[in-house]
């Protein structure tokens, strides 16, 4: 017989389009099934209270709050564990895709919320690989909050200006330095490289 093994569930989008509150749903529906779930975000994330994930709409759920990737394999690893819902899954390293496939073999049911491009609409850190793997991906969209369209893009503002493309990687905010945007109305002052053969795309490779 072969060992039951687990599934990878992504859901990805801009800021603002729900991917949290997705991701406390399924999770309450697992609670719901008496199933034990184990809940993580990262630590980096304090926008409201460090040991829960919450939506913007207020919906939240007790969380532990990582710091160390091997963290969410040990709590994880419990034989009791059944469903791990990971939030912000962007702000880790690498090294995650592999602590999850870890978790998947074991016959773990993960489930990952972050964005899979950052304001400079650049693939951010693990997310192309977890989307790659995954056995299920939910791409969410917001509403741009120029012209009302869909939007798949996260403007980041500085001073009520987007951001420059040299500004720092990850800063933790919420509406008033972030907005949801179409690809028309996002703005910044450089395009992203995806040429592997020049210099500046190997630089900036996350």
């Amino acid at each position: 017989m072969p060992t039951h093994k687990g599934s990878l569930e992504v859901i990805c989008g801009p800021m603002f389009s729900g991917k949290s509150e997705e991701l406390i749903r399924r999770l309450r529906r697992a609670q719901i099934a008496r199933q034990h779930v184990l809940t993580c975000k990262h630590s980096l994330d304090d926008r409201y209270m460090i040991e829960c994930i919450i939506s913007h709409d207020g919906n939240k759920l007790e969380a532990e709050a990582i710091e160390n990737v091997d963290d969410i394999l040990r709590l994880g690893m419990n034989k009791k564990i059944e469903v791990i819902g990971i939030d912000e899954v962007q702000w880790f390293d690498k090294k995650i895709v592999s602590i999850i496939c870890d978790l998947i073999e074991t016959g773990k049911r993960v489930i990952v919320a972050g964005y899979e491009l950052d304001f400079r609409a650049r693939p951010v850190g693990p997310m192309p690989l977890l989307l790659s793997i995954a056995d299920k991906v939910t791409k969410l969209q917001a509403i741009c909050t120029i012209c009302g369209k869909d939007a798949n893009l996260t403007q980041r503002l500085v001073n009520n200006k987007p951001a420059k493309y040299d500004d720092p990687d990850i800063v933790v905010g919420g509406a008033e330095g972030y907005q949801a945007r179409c690809r028309s109305c996002h703005q910044i002052d450089r395009k992203p490289c995806f040429d592997e053969s020049k210099d500046e795309y190997k630089q900036e490779k996350i």
